[in-house]
């Protein structure tokens, strides 16, 4: 338990680490913004397949492809559903009216990051719930690997549409607490019921592998810098093979 607490602590921590980056590196070029995205896609897209996905088609018994399958695809369609429905809200309507586009664009970007740390924590969460604390350790490490240069690109916008620096890292410090709270979700409710373990551990894969491909890959390919990208993803991929390796 303690263990997991403090994996918690410091998945969420790094969010807020890369927050405090971020106001040494706010004024960075698109192509160095682009790499580090890019190396967090690479980590993140090793340790989705070898810390659940994987683990997920070991734990499945009779029907594992089945359970895999379906808990991959239904991650990936939780979380498109929320990418679709909650910037919907009659809130941010009325935020995208009274305000400029490029200020609603920046809450809604930062939106975005909050609500993907939420099944990041609880893949971390439920990784633990394997009791391969080694493979546990891997998920950690990469979420948390990638939580850096996320936190760095929350930062950026909202200081680039009027907000004071303090409350910049509040919203970073927000986000960072959003993934201590799935983390200790998905590990009581592995804890709790045992059963679910297989899909829980694909569905959180599905959230992971859609944050890859439908947020992170495109954004870093948006601004011309796409061989940089791709070469940073590999490098990043690389370096977590290595850690999955030796832990």
């Amino acid at each position: 338990m303690e263990i997991v607490f403090l994996t918690a602590l410091g998945v969420g921590f790094s969010t807020i680490l890369g927050g405090i980056i971020g106001f040494f590196a706010n004024k960075s070029s698109h192509k160095f913004n682009d790499a580090i995205l890019s190396f967090a896609a690479g980590v993140m897209l090793l340790s989705s397949v070898t810390g659940l996905i994987l683990p997920s088609l070991e734990l499945g018994g009779d029907y594992k492809l089945l359970i895999t399958i379906l808990g991959v695809l239904c991650g990936a369609f939780v979380l498109d559903i929320l990418d679709r429905l909650i910037p919907q809200s009659s809130y941010f309507l009325k935020m995208e009216k009274e305000q400029d586009k490029e200020r609603s664009r920046a809450i809604l970007f930062v939106l975005a990051i909050a609500i993907h740390n939420l099944p990041e924590g609880i893949a971390t969460g439920v990784a633990f719930g394997t009791d391969d604390i080694g493979q546990a350790l891997t998920v950690a490490i990469g979420i948390a690997l990638q939580n850096v240069p996320e936190g760095m690109i929350v930062i950026p916008p909202m200081l680039s549409v009027g907000y004071s620096k303090a409350k910049a890292l509040g919203i970073a410090f927000f986000t960072g607490f959003i993934e201590i709270v799935g983390t200790m979700l998905g590990y009581f409710a592995v804890s709790v019921a045992s059963v679910i373990l297989p899909f829980a551990l694909a569905f959180a894969g599905g959230t992971m592998l859609y944050l890859i491909s439908d947020e992170m890959i495109p954004e870093t390919h948006s601004h011309g810098n796409e061989r940089v990208a791709t070469f940073a993803l590999l490098v990043g991929f690389s370096i977590m093979l290595i850690f999955d390796a030796l832990l």
